[in-house]
């Protein structure tokens, strides 16, 4: 089969594609013939040397497909609602950018109706992250406020329209004023362009003072300080990736007298069993609306598999809005 690999530690142009043996799906496992591959920050660490493959995953990149499954596991596949022949999405450990992907049966979740695969591709990673992270880890409830930071990335899109469709209200921010359009058409409250305002006194104009319940973070560094000032009395900040980098310095009395949770997870490590249970609570709260057209794939672009390095170039330039995907057509 043909695959994206990793020539090299480097700029996208490592990206090379290559010849590799079609998998073999193992207990627990199914074997998908990839039609899309979703493209995502972890796969850039990766490709610089950044984020090393976990134990026992492929070192093709890639962490979700959509496609078709062709042979596996027929209990574990039964367990997970699903058989030979069914289009599927899946989120993998590695391996995605393949012709061929192996998957535990449990991370697979059934096309939605009236998705095609290039929209398919780009679910699980975000919807995955952002599910465990905002609404576990997170405890977002209806009613509350959610500040979503990088509102136009993969993450964000989802986050926004997730938390929408499930009562609460969303501030997003971005770094235009394009992008804090965009992040309004999707369903935000209300857009803070981070280039021109502080988003600090944004927040506490936007909520009269009371500040956010929870924070959805892609940059640590010195911005956990500024959100601690954000959150209300009992808020939770949420760290999914430390762009602005590892260190912080910040008002510990703050996090006491607003009785503040501070807490933060990587996916890609984790369990099958405990990816299992966010596919789970997917299937039940949130592939219903996707059917119903209540939150929406964004793709930016699909670009065919031999361009991954274009893709990778166009995700270094943040200059998209949603999602990028590789095509195996």
């Amino acid at each position: 089969m043909q695959a994206v690999e990793i020539s090299a530690f480097g700029a996208p142009d490592v990206l090379r594609l290559g010849e590799r043996p079609v998998p073999v799906a193992g207990a627990g496992e199914v074997l998908i013939r990839v039609s899309a591959s979703g493209v995502n920050r972890p796969d850039v660490l990766q490709r610089t040397g950044n984020y090393p493959v976990p134990p026992g995953a492929s070192d093709i990149p890639g962490l979700e497909v959509a496609g078709v499954i062709e042979s596996g596991d027929a209990v574990a596949m039964a367990a997970a609602g699903l058989k030979t022949g069914d289009r599927v999405c899946a989120l993998v450990a590695g391996g995605g950018y393949a012709q061929w992907c192996v998957a535990p049966a449990a991370q697979c979740l059934p096309v939605p109706d009236g998705l095609d695969d290039i929209a398919a591709a780009s679910l699980p990673e975000t919807f995955f992250t952002v599910w465990s992270n905002v609404f576990d880890r997170g405890r977002l409830q209806a009613g509350e406020t959610l500040l979503v930071q990088g509102g136009t990335s993969g993450i964000g899109v989802t986050a926004i329209q997730m938390a929408k469709a499930l009562g609460a209200r969303v501030i997003a921010t971005a770094g235009s004023d394009d992008k804090c359009a965009a992040c309004l058409k999707l369903g935000a409250d209300h857009a803070i362009n981070y280039k021109t305002q502080d988003f600090v006194t944004a927040v506490a104009e936007l909520t009269g003072k009371k500040g956010v319940d929870v924070i959805l973070d892609m940059v640590a560094g010195s911005y956990a300080a500024r959100e601690i000032e954000c959150l209300a009395e009992d808020g939770r900040l949420v760290i999914i990736a430390v762009q602005g980098g590892t260190k912080a310095e910040f008002n510990a009395g703050l996090v006491l007298r607003r009785r503040l949770t501070i807490t933060g997870s990587t996916l890609r490590p984790r369990p099958v069993s405990f990816k299992a249970a966010i596919a789970a609570a997917l299937r039940a709260n949130v592939w219903p609306l996707l059917v119903d057209g209540r939150i929406k794939p964004v793709i930016h672009q699909v670009f065919p598999a031999a361009q991954a390095a274009a893709a990778h170039t166009l995700m270094e330039s943040n200059q998209h809005v949603g999602k990028l995907v590789l095509s195996w057509a």
